[in-house]
């Protein structure tokens, strides 16, 4: 068997194979396998579906006999990679797996084994297939074209920035599916940055984020720390070797040094995103809201063995592991517990909740406290709706002016002058917001007969108007 060296492929440590000295390529091992099929007409069958393709017992065991060579020579833990040896060649010995007769369900079942052993989600056998850019030659025009269609894949998504916004109460979101690499993404995320940078509190949605480059965890922490911090290490056993990672002192446009942080996260929350989740919960400088994370801390390679001219087995492999500077381990196979344990629909109410009702206790401008109390009262009516029978809400009907109330279909509805109709909805107190929009709220007043005779307006800025009532209410529903 070749040599397994060539090219590499990672998901969360491309920045660190750079500075390696090892081009982000592929890997790819020859193997001296016998072709499964041999007629081009098989060929192009199995590169439609490459798990169906039949394999033998012979394939089985050179397989393994591969998988496990890389696994001795470059898995994280050189123990863990014998024990996974030892079980997957029991396994072949005692004929457990002789009823797998395709790739795809043999390298499932490969996959489970060495999980079984290893518990590191990171690690996946899959059936793959040859491409025209795959070769054991460095092509430089090949890996020049698999990089421009890979920054035109993360262009077209924004480099995984889905949503940049401003919520009610100066609440900065960040929707954020994945970190690409600072080289590509740099702009962007200073863009973003710059954006959210005068908001009271940052949330960073990483509910669906999955991973990627550790550069743009550096660069993103960089915003929210004042010095330059060592936030992360890698170490790689093979070259025996251990990278620092720091945040910069300097960054485009302002940092955030004091502006409370809060990160979302689910159980689907992995690899650089929970570096990232980690770094700043560890630091103390973000609360973690959602659910506990999945548990990926070992930065990957992807590894090509050949079968025949079309078909080749895939193996994604750590081969090496993340070092906190404060824990002096990972998250690996654990997850990130968070600070505000919630199921992950419910993490982005419950953060906002929880930076509305600190800010209220400890906020001493008056003015801020309106904005505050003003968010937090849509909040928890959108978390616990007031509901207002028939007879009450007609109660509220009629006309004060120009602004006119309405009951129909079951939903109170209000409009000014000829102005677009709006839901109203109920905040309590006789006060209702208006679906759509949320800079008005009407207070409805009632005189010393105790009928609501008048109805008086407040803006979020805080300017109040009232008008009498001019026309009666309705008698009746529509």
């Amino acid at each position: 068997m070749k040599k397994i060296l060539s090219r590499l492929v990672t998901d969360q440590t491309l920045g660190i194979i750079r500075k390696l000295g090892i081009a982000a390529s592929f890997v790819i091992a020859s193997l001296a396998i016998s072709p499964i099929v041999s007629s081009p007409a098989h060929a192009q069958e199995h590169r439609q579906d490459p798990g169906a393709v039949e394999i033998t017992n012979k394939h089985k065991s050179l397989i393994i006999d591969s998988i496990t060579a890389a696994l001795n020579e470059y898995y994280i833990f050189e123990d863990v990679a014998k024990d996974m040896e030892k079980k997957v060649k029991k396994s072949l010995r005692s004929r457990e797996y002789k009823d797998l007769n395709t790739m795809g369900e043999f390298v499932q079942q490969l996959t489970e084994d060495l999980r079984s052993v290893s518990h590191d989600l990171h690690l996946r056998i899959r059936a793959s297939e040859m491409t025209e850019d795959m070769s054991e030659e460095e092509d430089p025009e090949a890996e020049q074209a698999r990089r421009d269609e890979h920054l035109a894949s993360l262009r077209a998504q924004n480099f995984s920035f889905k949503a940049v916004e401003i919520m009610p109460g100066n609440i900065g979101y960040l929707d954020l599916r994945g970190f690409a690499p600072a080289e590509w993404a740099g702009p962007t995320a200073v863009a973003a940055m710059n954006f959210l940078a005068h908001t009271d509190a940052i949330i960073f949605d990483l509910r669906h984020n999955g991973g990627g480059s550790p550069s743009m965890i550096q660069l993103l922490t960089s915003y929210l720390l004042d010095e330059a911090t060592h936030i992360n290490s890698f170490y790689i056993r093979k070259d025996d070797h251990t990278e620092q990672f720091w945040t910069q002192h300097y960054v485009t446009g302002p940092k955030m040094v004091e502006t409370p942080v809060y990160i979302l996260t689910s159980g689907s929350t992995f690899s650089a995103a929970e570096e990232f989740t980690y770094n700043l919960k560890n630091l103390e400088r973000a609360t973690i809201v959602g659910e506990t994370t999945g548990g990926g801390a070992h930065p990957v390679s992807a590894h090509y063995f050949k079968i025949d001219d079309a078909l080749f087995v895939e193996m994604s492999m750590p081969y090496g592991r993340a070092i906190n500077p404060i824990t002096g381990t990972n998250w690996e196979g654990t997850g990130i517990d968070p600070h505000i344990a919630v199921p992950a629909d419910q993490a982005l109410d419950a953060a906002q909740l929880d930076i509305l009702e600190k800010r209220l206790d400890t906020d001493v401008n008056e003015d801020s406290k309106f904005e505050t109390r003003w968010a937090l009262t849509a909040l928890r009516a959108r978390l616990d709706p007031i509901v207002i029978d028939d007879q009450t809400a007609l109660a509220y009907t009629g006309s004060f002016g120009p602004r006119h109330i309405m009951f129909e279909g079951g939903q109170l509805k209000y409009q000014r002058d000829e102005r677009p109709v709006y839901p109203m909805i109920a905040l309590g107190n006789h006060t209702f917001g208006l679906d759509g929009l949320d800079y008005f709220r009407l207070e409805f007043v009632k005189d010393e007969s105790g009928e609501f005779n008048r109805v008086v307006g407040t803006y979020s800025n805080g300017r109040r108007d009232g008008n009498d009532r001019s026309e009666p209410r309705q008698l009746s529903t529509k």
